[in-house]
């Protein structure tokens, strides 16, 4: 059996993580973040793919280029997360499991922050428990996966 791809996505300004605002984002990097995914991934039996843009039209260049490629997404839209029409259009493409995550409770958060535009086309969203987040996602992921597989 072929090991499951996924794919994890990190939106504008995560890049700075551990930098900015951390008493929302904690002080992980995003490079500590990525550790801990790739190993909870090889865990559990997958391979995972890291991307990090703060262009809206590279996200959704690389969520076209997941068609096919990925057996799974995990996203974090950041600040798009409340605006992207086009991020929105480019998950509807995919027929795989999608899981959006947030580190910070968006729901607790300013008011424009409630609305995820992506919320009713995504398997699922995870949201404030920081990093940690990310490992849940996983899990929904490759439980979606052997799901999906049993069928």
């Amino acid at each position: 059996m072929d090991k499951k791809k996924i794919l994890v996505i990190h939106g504008p300004n995560l890049n700075m993580l551990g930098q900015r605002e951390v008493g929302h984002y904690g002080a992980e990097t995003i490079d500590d973040i990525n550790r801990r995914i790739a190993e909870k991934a090889t865990a559990e039996g997958l391979i995972v793919d890291f991307f990090q843009s703060n262009s809206e039209g590279r996200i959704v260049d690389r969520i076209q280029s997941a068609i096919g490629e990925f057996d799974g997404l995990i996203i974090n839209p950041a600040a798009y997360t409340h605006t992207s029409v086009a991020i929105r259009d480019a998950v509807l493409l995919l027929d795989i499991p999608v899981v959006e995550i947030h580190l910070s409770n968006i729901d607790k958060r300013e008011a424009f922050r409630h609305r995820s535009l992506i919320a009713d086309v995504v398997s699922g969203r995870i949201s404030g428990f920081g990093g940690k987040g990310y490992l849940l996602a996983i899990d929904a992921v490759a439980d979606a996966l052997t799901n999906a597989d049993r069928k």
